[in-house]
């Protein structure tokens, strides 16, 4: 069922957590070529996604690689303890992905739109990261052991700079040459539990704005010749899910009066889908929605992953020294 209505509407699934149980959960049976393994922490779960197989990318609609996501609800209540937690566990998980030497050159890349909050994420991280490739020119004292040399870039949209967001990323890697691109994104979430409360690390790369319908050129390993790991946040949750979901615990409470549940399932299959086609009609059946909060959930967010980052590029640097070097 939600295979076929995600299709309908043209959602596509961000998190591959989401993808793989929508797929499992629409067959009842574990996917083959996936494997999934799970972790728990005090104030998180971790859910490590697998897909290693050619036939289990055609099912869940992702390319073979890692998928690594960390769940955190507290975050959302600006628990400071679960954030240092997830700050340790994505600095942890992105580490163990990160196979370079300490002399690497890595660059940041945020991708979004600083001027709408939703889509700031990228941006945001890169205000909170520490760069210091200029640092090796200008005043290698500053540095020490451990420390990489990092350097950040927020390339904007297409529509605020004219230019393709990946022909600006390749530009910048041709010029500097990384052995690894790091890039951040806010992501479209199937569930409103999820926005800035979830973080997904995959080493697949990224297409800008997929989730939101706006296909953009691939950021990947392909298109720019360099390894890519890719860090996003749901901010967004489709309003054709939002009003699925409360269809769906609609149902479940007519149950308990089998007269109108019955009513109910005389309807055509597709009654709710066209409901819901007439109600999004206006907005061309794209219509996203985010928290009023999402300002502090974004800011929230941008630390989190800044920090873990920093700490994965930059093992010996301390919590201290991290904030030294930002100001």
């Amino acid at each position: 069922m939600y295979l076929d209505f995600y299709r309908a509407f043209g959602i596509s699934v961000d998190l591959a957590l989401e993808a793989h149980e929508i797929v499992r959960g629409e067959t009842g049976k574990e996917i083959p070529g996936v494997i999934v393994d799970r972790e728990k922490y005090e104030n998180s779960s971790v859910t490590i996604v697998k897909v290693v197989e050619e036939s289990a990318e055609q099912l869940i609609g992702k390319p073979r690689g890692n998928y690594i996501t960390i769940e955190a609800p507290a975050i959302r209540d600006n628990n400071r303890i679960a954030q240092q937690e997830v700050t340790e566990v994505l600095a942890e998980k992105l580490a163990a992905l990160i196979k370079l030497p300490e002399n690497a050159n890595i660059l940041l890349v945020g991708l979004g739109n600083w001027q709408a909050t939703p889509d700031a994420l990228g941006p945001r991280v890169i205000d909170h990261s520490m760069v210091t490739r200029h640092l090796y020119k200008y005043a290698p004292e500053e540095l020490q052991g451990g420390m990489r040399s990092v350097s950040a870039i927020a390339p904007g949209v297409l529509g605020i700079t004219g230019i393709e967001t990946a022909e600006i990323i390749k530009g910048v890697v041709e010029k500097i040459q990384p052995e690894l691109l790091i890039v951040i994104d806010s992501l479209a979430a199937g569930s409103t539990e999820r926005i800035a409360t979830t973080i997904q690390i995959a080493d697949t790369g990224i297409s800008p704005g997929s989730g939101i319908g706006n296909k953009r050129a691939g950021i990947n390993k392909e298109s720019m010749g360099v390894d890519v790991i890719a860090i996003g946040v749901p901010t967004v949750v489709h309003a054709a899910v939002i009003a699925q979901t409360a269809i769906d615990q609609f149902l479940e409470q007519l149950k308990a009066n089998p007269v109108l549940y019955q009513i109910y399932r005389n309807l055509r299959p597709d009654f709710t889908q066209e409901v819901i086609n007439n109600v999004l009609k206006p907005f061309a059946g794209n219509l996203m929605v985010t928290p009023k909060e999402i300002d502090t959930l974004i800011l929230n967010t941008s630390k989190i992953v800044a920090g873990g980052i920093s700490m994965a590029i930059h093992p010996s640097i301390s919590s201290e020294d991290y904030e030294m070097y930002l100001n």
